[in-house]
């Protein structure tokens, strides 16, 4: 298997990046632009921040189990627990709140898309990462090749 079908193209990389910061950028617009009081602007702020850092954990942990890494059951059942509540409570945060169904379902999308966005994002790192290393032992023993 050649390191260029590892490598991840540069249309998906800019189409995760893309999701992360339509995902992300616009969930934050969209509270800092609304009339709720600042506390309910910090609850979704910290909901979508942890629901960022949840997806990522998880992915890593459910492809370090996919590939032989040593994951505990402990540190993988939290992973799935703090992804679940990221979710549980923006749901809870978005049933109570005094908005309208459109914008409601603006939130949602927008926070479902950053989840997607950074889980890509974190696969395209590690994905290069991976094809850089199996291209290095071939860099250093091709002199025709600049370290």
């Amino acid at each position: 298997m050649s390191t260029a079908s590892l490598r991840p193209s540069g249309a998906f990389i800019g189409a995760s990046w893309a999701a992360l910061a339509i995902g992300g950028i616009g969930f934050i617009a969209g509270i800092w632009n609304s009339a709720m009081p600042l506390n309910e602007k910090g609850y979704y702020f910290t909901v979508l921040l942890f629901g960022l850092f949840a997806a990522i954990s998880l992915q890593k942990t459910v492809r370090d189990r996919l590939e032989g890494v040593p994951v505990t059951g402990i540190y993988y059942g939290v992973c799935w627990t703090a992804m679940a509540a990221a979710i549980v409570l923006l749901v809870i945060g978005l049933w109570n709140a005094d908005f309208s169904r459109i914008e409601k379902g603006f939130y949602a999308m927008a926070f479902l898309l950053a989840m997607f966005g950074v889980v890509a994002v974190q696969k395209n790192i590690r994905d290069a990462k991976a094809a850089d290393a199996l291209d290095e032992p071939t860099r250093t023993h091709d002199p025709n090749i600049a370290p």
